[in-house]
């Protein structure tokens, strides 16, 4: 009984030391301080540090010399406000710091989202009930003015026209190049899916000048450099200035084909992956029952690809809203091929109408924002249901 008793002593106190004071509730305040001045000091020296890049940069002699100041002052900075902040909050007394240190990581990423999105969100809705120069507030005019003209109704039945079909044809083509290709051979299949995917590694300026050699258009009698008059011309037909061929939208559709050749590459390798984690007892199954492969493949097949599916369609959905870069290159929106992004850097820059620029901004941010949180709901259910 005595042996048990003396197992059970506790060890006395152990006072605490005068290096960690925050594990017994107390605060160091020089600590605190060093983390205080060590913070607005760097974020003092960052922000004057990057704003004469802009305001002064003859004091730098070269682009070179800011781009590496940049980078330098971007990471080296960094670095040194999270040791500072992480000093800081050692200092608080224990249980401040607990809660406070993972919050430290996290913050400065938070508000530099703040500063670079939502911040410039906000300044743009704000624009948008303001004049040209943004000097004085008009109201819902800009709106008004928008809605009403010819130019910006055409934008939306195009933007409209591309959203029905750049995404159904992309999936769809994915889905049945990705089912073709994984008949194929293990090399054959590298092959076929390295070529169908090396357009991705294109930018959309880069593929709309190679799609204007294709649709390029010389005089009747001359050779065709375009391969498409090249083969119209071929057939007996006379050239065509295929991209003012407005008539059943042909120009529109021209376009949308640069985009969907764009996108097929990635369509192609999110559906080939999910169509292989297909299990393959279930194949069988379905084989055993008699079914033919045109039936296991829409009754077996798609049900198990359908997240899939839903997000490849999406994502090349919220790239359609936002295009740009195709219709600016080849056309710059004339022969009524325009779209929302393309108007709104019209406005922008060649007309220097900054209120109603931000005004088309803001519909095109109203018309992503249900995509994005469709988008965001699909992804919480697929992983909930995994």
């Amino acid at each position: 009984m005595s042996s048990a008793t003396s197992t059970q002593t506790r060890e006395p106190a152990r006072e605490p030391s005068s290096d960690e004071p925050e594990a017994y509730g107390r605060a160091n305040w020089l600590k605190v301080g060093i983390g205080l001045a060590g913070v607005w000091l760097l974020g003092w020296g960052l922000a004057n540090l990057f704003l004469s890049f802009g305001y002064y940069p003859q004091w730098y002699g070269h682009k070179l010399v800011i781009a590496l100041l940049a980078v330098i002052g971007g990471v080296a900075g960094a670095a040194a406000i999270f040791w500072f902040l992480n000093i800081l909050v050692e200092g608080l007394p224990g249980w401040l710091c607990t809660r406070l240190l993972p919050l430290v990581y996290v913050l400065p990423a938070f508000g530099l989202i703040c500063l670079m999105l939502v911040y410039p969100v906000l300044q743009t809705v704000n624009y948008s009930f303001a004049n040209a120069d943004s000097t004085a507030y008009v109201g819902l005019s800009n709106y008004r003015e928008i809605f009403t003209e010819d130019e910006f109704q055409s934008s939306i039945l195009n933007n409209l026209l591309w959203l029905l079909i750049v995404p159904a044809v992309t999936v769809a083509i994915g889905v049945v190049v990705a089912v073709l290709a994984d008949k194929l051979s293990a090399r054959g299949e590298k092959v076929a899916k390295s070529m169908i995917f090396l357009p991705m590694a294109i930018s959309f300026v880069g593929a709309s000048a190679i799609w204007k050699l294709v649709y390029d258009y010389r005089n009747k009698g001359e050779n065709q450099t375009g391969l498409l008059n090249a083969v119209w011309t071929g057939l007996g037909g006379d050239p065509q200035v295929w991209l003012a061929v407005s008539d059943a939208k042909l120009n529109s559709i021209l376009l949308m084909v640069i985009l969907i050749w764009l996108q097929v590459g990635f369509a192609m390798i999110l559906l080939s992956s999910a169509i292989k984690g297909v299990p393959q007892e279930t194949l069988e199954a379905a084989r055993i029952d008699g079914a033919s492969e045109l039936q296991i493949f829409w009754s077996v097949v798609v049900p198990q690809i359908k997240g899939t599916v839903i997000t490849v369609f999406i994502t090349v959905l919220i790239l359609v809203l936002k295009v740009f870069d195709i219709v600016y290159v080849l056309t710059d929106g004339r022969n009524q091929t325009n779209v929302i992004a393309n108007l709104f850097f019209t406005e922008l820059i060649a007309r220097e109408q900054a209120g109603r620029a931000s005004a088309i901004v803001v519909i095109l941010l109203l018309a992503v924002l249900p995509v994005l949180v469709y988008q965001v709901r699909h992804f919480r259910r697929e992983e909930a249901a995994r």
